[in-house]
């Protein structure tokens, strides 16, 4: 590759790579490379669900309680596996089949519905990828930080203080995270969702089988048919927890900020849409088993004494070796789904800096740097500067807010409504001519406005959490 190639040639999971022996291999309708399959799709959608939100599911189902958590919780995941078949059928317009690509979320609300809501979708999208790399980076630290309490509580008990600052964590993880945002897309990170998703059933697995063993030792379930009495919290508190819990509930399912992207990496044929709903339904029907097990399970093993993270909060302090292996795997995890979430941020910035200096060395010019075992990554001083700065920024927002439940409620909040829900209904209306006031017309306006309802009491409880928090906080002195 020439020094003057494009940078937004470089970045493949959004142009595609110039390069004629690949291209020989794979062939597609606009001259881009695609290696995606069903299975790494899958891995992806997985990598993109199953995240440290699962830690917070006995949490926020004490606060709904047996009656209410339960149904609560799979309903989350009906919404989210239907509004997603809604989203991969927009990949394509205006044919989900032989339309023109969508190479983004927002390429397809362009191209669909056009307008003002482009730029409102840009909005949601590009903010809640952004919080959730904020999010990720102080569960990282988190579960870091609780590898070495739990060795601490092993050694001098667990009424020890064992307290641990924050900030060493996240600029570890920081600089991982500084590392692996120089490879050009997710097509090239594939290797690490996997790993990732991996990871994520390790993890949740290890949470599973401790609370199982903590309920079959006392040989029932505890817990209340409406979770936390009032009478233990004081009622403006159970309704802020309440309205959290169902911003965590959505948190943990929400992947449609980069459905369209992990769309946009499978080779065809199949057609894509039908790839993607296949890897959808593969991807969230294992997350709803695992959430549900230990969403419940949790519950029944703590009852209305939930901690905010089943593996850090210490619910559990024995075995330590096991409960470091589940933080552990937490940790690697993160590392992989911060790359998903991240890597569209940087695209689309990226691409906007190109067009608007396309005569910039510093843009443009591309540098290839060799590693001595072999293997290579090309990048330019704009790419170099830019990703460092956007990981550098979420490493010193999270030391400012390192507050995990109310943090995982508010990004939840900000993206279930319009990312899972308003943009895939209305640009599916739009795309197969769905009649107003039809029945199936009516059926969906009255899902998205439910859906609205509970975006906004999720992010109402997750503001005052915040704001309670903030009271009690010191900046840049995360301590656990």
């Amino acid at each position: 590759m020439s020094e003057a190639t494009d940078i937004r040639a470089m970045n493949v999971q959004y142009r595609g790579p110039h390069d004629t022996e690949k291209q020989e291999d794979v062939s597609s309708d606009d001259g881009r490379v695609r290696t995606g399959h069903l299975w790494t799709a899958t891995s992806h959608v997985i990598t993109a669900v199953i995240g440290a939100g699962v830690l917070s599911l006995p949490w926020s189902v004490a606060q709904l309680g047996w009656l209410i958590g339960t149904p609560v919780l799979l309903a989350f995941s009906w919404v989210t596996y239907y509004t997603a078949v809604l989203l991969a059928e927009c990949y394509r317009s205006p044919h989900p089949v032989t339309g023109t690509r969508n190479y983004k979320y927002r390429d397809a609300v362009k191209a669909i519905l056009g307008g003002y809501k482009v730029s409102l979708c840009m909005w949601a999208q590009y903010s809640n990828l952004y919080g959730c790399l904020i999010g990720y980076t102080i569960t990282a630290a988190t579960s870091m930080m609780a590898i070495k309490k739990a060795l601490c509580f092993h050694e001098h008990g667990k009424d020890s203080p064992c307290q641990i600052s924050g900030n060493p964590y996240m600029i570890i993880f920081g600089v991982s995270e500084l590392i692996l945002s120089q490879l050009p897309s997710l097509e090239e990170i594939s290797w690490l969702s996997v790993v990732a998703a991996a990871m994520s059933f390790s993890y949740s697995s290890i949470g599973l089988g401790l609370s199982i063993a903590k309920v079959a030792g006392r040989n029932h379930l505890s817990g209340t048919l409406m979770g936390v009495p009032v009478a233990k919290l004081s009622p403006a508190k159970k309704t802020w927890y309440v309205f959290q819990a169902l911003g965590n509930m959505a948190f943990s399912y929400s992947f449609s900020t980069v459905l369209i992207e992990i769309q946009d990496t499978l080779k065809s044929p199949p057609p894509e849409n039908k790839t993607m709903k296949n890897a959808t339904r593969m991807g969230l029907s294992v997350t709803t088993v695992f959430y549900m097990s230990i969403g419940l399970i949790g519950y029944g093993a703590f009852g209305n004494d939930a901690p905010g993270n089943m593996l850090t909060g210490f619910g559990f302090y024995e075995p330590f070796w096991l409960l470091d292996i589940g933080n552990l795997c937490i940790a690697i995890h993160i590392v992989g789904a911060y790359q998903v979430y991240a890597q569209p941020v940087f695209a689309v910035i990226e691409d906007w800096i190109g067009d608007r200096w396309k005569r910039s060395g510093f843009v443009h010019k591309v540098y290839t740097i060799k590693f001595p075992f072999g293997g290579s990554v090309r990048l330019t001083m704009c790419r170099l500067v830019l990703r460092s700065s956007i990981v550098v920024s979420t490493i010193l927002i999270a030391m400012l807010m390192p507050f995990f439940n109310d943090i995982m409620g508010l990004i939840g909040a900000m993206a279930f409504w319009p990312l899972t829900v308003y943009f895939p209904v209305e640009m599916y209306i739009v795309q197969t001519s769905i009649k107003s006031w039809s029945p199936k017309w009516i059926s969906l306006q009255l899902l998205s406005l439910v859906c609205f309802l509970i975006s906004l009491l999720a992010a109402i409880g997750s503001v005052a959490g915040i704001t309670i928090a903030l009271k009690h906080a010191s900046i840049f002195n995360m301590k656990y």
